[in-house]
């Protein structure tokens, strides 16, 4: 093994945090990695890590050796990358993780089309709502729906998503049409379970986003499911306007309660790490930021009386 290889393998132990886990992803026996990462330890006459039972930890020395590591491998992709970037067009594996609902209704139409534009990159999608360990996954890009960023998250805004209050005519019928967000906790809601999304309904009232906690009739960790108990008269719901367009366009959802509508959600690209992008992976950002960038098209849809 070459001495970029060795620190290719140092980084990928040090950022799965573990031996076996690096074996598994590059397919060889847990020794052949201790094995060489013992060499390598070695040949710097310093310890990189310390092993025990249950984790991993990089000694001063390894954390110091992992930044430049990490240095020197990126400079080398991207030199490497822009000589045949110049002459090749994209190609390889790209493992993309995307959210149920978005991924079903907005993404997988426009992933078709890349893949027929650049058949070259074979891209394996892993759809879920949850939010994943880029490095420890094998993914490249995460797309995710979510009003700001956490701390040390390395993104690209590609988009937005409009959140809005819903309910069927006939539940509006019977139970009254709100005209102030305070009044839906006398109303039948439909929400997110709380293990998924914990954070109460907002509203812009008098120029400040505010929550509002309602109790919930009906909880769900998907969207759509929540979407069609409301179309079916059960109660008030708020969601995203690419799961309620359908509802809206044929009259089974009506919006309420715009004056009080939320700041845009982002539509974010979330990447496993700041080192050089593999020339697939930036192509594909670009592509999805030229799609989605267009606001959402929800048809209108009047507030009843």
């Amino acid at each position: 093994m070459n001495r970029l290889e060795a620190m290719a393998l140092f980084v990928r132990v040090a950022e799965l945090g573990s031996f076996a886990a690096a074996a598994s992803q590059l397919g060889v026996a847990r020794s052949v990695v201790t094995r060489q990462i013992a060499a390598l330890e070695a040949h710097l006459g310093s310890k990189l890590m310390v092993r025990s039972t249950r984790r991993l930890t990089l000694t001063t020395a390894g954390s110091t050796y992992l930044e430049k590591c990490r240095t020197i491998l990126a400079l080398v992709e991207e030199a490497e990358s822009g000589v045949m970037e110049a002459r090749q067009e994209p190609s390889g594996p790209l493992r993309i993780s995307l959210p149920l609902s978005f991924g079903l209704r907005r993404l997988v139409p426009l992933l078709l089309e890349f893949a027929r534009c650049w058949p070259k990159i074979q891209l394996s999608l892993d759809f879920s709502d949850r939010r994943q360990h880029l490095i420890e996954s094998g993914i490249a890009l995460s797309i995710r729906i979510m009003a700001q960023p956490e701390p040390g998250d390395i993104v690209r805004r590609l988009g937005s998503v409009r959140l809005q209050v819903v309910a069927a005519p006939d539940y509006l019928a019977r139970h009254g049409c709100p005209q102030h967000p305070q009044e839906l906790k006398a109303h039948t809601c439909l929400g997110y379970s709380q293990y998924l999304n914990n954070q109460p309904w907002q509203f812009s009232l008098d120029g400040q986003l505010r929550s509002l906690a309602l109790p919930l009739a009906l909880q769900a960790n998907n969207g759509d499911a929540l979407a069609e108990a409301a179309a079916q008269g059960m109660g008030i719901s708020q969601q995203p306007d690419f799961i309620i367009a359908p509802y809206l366009a044929d009259g089974r959802l009506v919006t309420l309660l715009q004056a009080f509508e939320p700041p845009p959600l982002g539509i974010y690209a979330l990447l496993a790490g700041n080192r050089f992008l593999p020339h697939r992976v930036r192509v594909l950002i670009d592509f999805l930021a030229e799609r989605l960038a267009e606001p959402s098209a929800t048809p209108p849809s009047p507030s009843p009386q």
